[in-house]
């Protein structure tokens, strides 16, 4: 079955760090660009970050994060992985990832290829 498959996620206090993985099976990811997404509870989702296919490009959308995220990939492990530190109680929720074309776009509605997301908790 050909799916995006995220990790990492859990219970984090407070000013910590994690790192979230983004891979899949049944195809590569290194064909596209991959964006991470947070959807917080009751709220739409909202682009973190996006990487090109060769990683030379990478883009963090919300003010709210910049400067706490990072994006990076390896494709000979085909893994995206989204680095966070400083966590608040506001980046709670579910992280997905997702596949498109390019990164000038932050609309969910042009990337494809959805996981089933992987939920983070901040909270002391």
């Amino acid at each position: 079955q050909s799916q995006i498959v995220e990790s990492g996620g859990g219970l984090v206090q407070p000013g910590g760090s994690l790192t979230l993985s983004c891979t899949s099976s049944g195809f590569t990811l290194d064909r596209g660009s991959i964006g991470w997404f947070h959807q917080a509870p009751g709220k739409e989702r909202e682009i973190i970050a996006c990487i090109s296919p060769t990683g030379d490009v990478t883009h963090i959308w919300p003010d709210s994060v910049k400067g706490r995220a990072s994006i990076s990939r390896d494709n000979g492990k085909n893994t995206i992985w989204l680095h966070m530190n400083f966590l608040k109680s506001e980046d709670t929720g579910i992280y997905y990832c997702a596949k498109s074309a390019g990164c000038a776009t932050d609309d969910p509605l042009d990337f494809r290829r959805w996981g089933q997301g992987t939920r983070v908790t901040v909270s002391s």
